[in-house]
């Protein structure tokens, strides 16, 4: 039954053997090509392209990880991006040989894929890394070019099943960092027995060099990263409705 999941092939931007920062523990990670989403801050500008990547089959991939098992048995493995998502069918395949090696599994989404095409690979998946982009419909247009009517619709099913989640959400001086959307967005996710934890990730500038690859303006130049104390400050507002933060 796995020869035929092995052969199904993927395009991948690239792979991080000792991800500490992408779920539970230490984890392999298999960064995905291509994004529907044109976020304003995104670190990752090149792996928009789905034209772009490498081309890997589920069985090179599982093979690749499992050199690294005796490192990710504690962890387990992530499929990120761009968009994994988007690619359900290989997501589908290489989260079920994963499972077969015994090896924990999650998604790190933006949820803008619809649930009709997504749900084939988050059934699989042990845990999805949902982030939620702005709480605000119109917001989250101007900030990613999609609303979050999808990413929505994903939680509502993570819930109705009891999918782990994990929400991550980005703080933009401006833009999401703002008293009123970060209480909205607690008001929102306070009632979700699904959701684990809230993870609050800071703006950077970090991959403002990567911008020049896609030959498109990068508008948020001017925008500082947010204080320690922006942070703390968010956090104790998440943590004042008993969000796992």
């Amino acid at each position: 039954m796995s020869e035929p999941i092995r052969t199904i092939t993927g395009n991948i931007h690239s792979v991080e053997s000792f991800g500490a920062v992408d779920g539970p523990g230490v984890r392999f990670v298999v960064f995905f090509q291509g994004c529907p989403l044109r976020c304003l801050y995104c670190h990752n500008p090149d792996s928009w392209k789905f034209s772009e990547g490498e081309s890997k089959t589920a069985g090179e991939l599982i093979d690749q990880i499992l050199d690294y098992r005796n490192f990710i048995q504690k962890g387990g493995v992530t499929l990120s991006g761009g968009e994994p998502l988007a690619q359900p069918e290989f997501c589908q395949a290489l989260l079920t040989l994963c499972k077969q090696h015994g090896l924990h599994t999650a998604i790190d989404t933006s949820g803008v894929i619809p649930l009709r095409q997504s749900k084939i690979a988050i059934d699989v998946a042990d845990m999805l890394l949902l982030d939620m982009k702005d709480i605000d419909t119109k917001d989250c247009k101007t900030l990613t070019g999609q609303s979050n009517q999808n990413a929505v619709e994903t939680l509502n099913y993570c819930e109705s099943v009891q999918k782990p989640v994990w929400i991550r959400h980005v703080c933009v001086p401006n833009y999401t960092l703002k008293q009123e959307k970060l209480q909205r967005l607690a008001q929102f996710l306070k009632n979700y027995q699904c959701v684990t934890k809230v993870e609050l990730i800071p703006f950077h500038q970090m991959g403002i060099y990567k911008w020049d690859y896609v030959d498109v303006a990068y508008q948020l130049a001017n925008i500082p990263a947010p204080t320690v104390q922006e942070m703390e400050q968010a956090k104790e507002l998440l943590l004042s409705y008993h969000l796992p933060v």
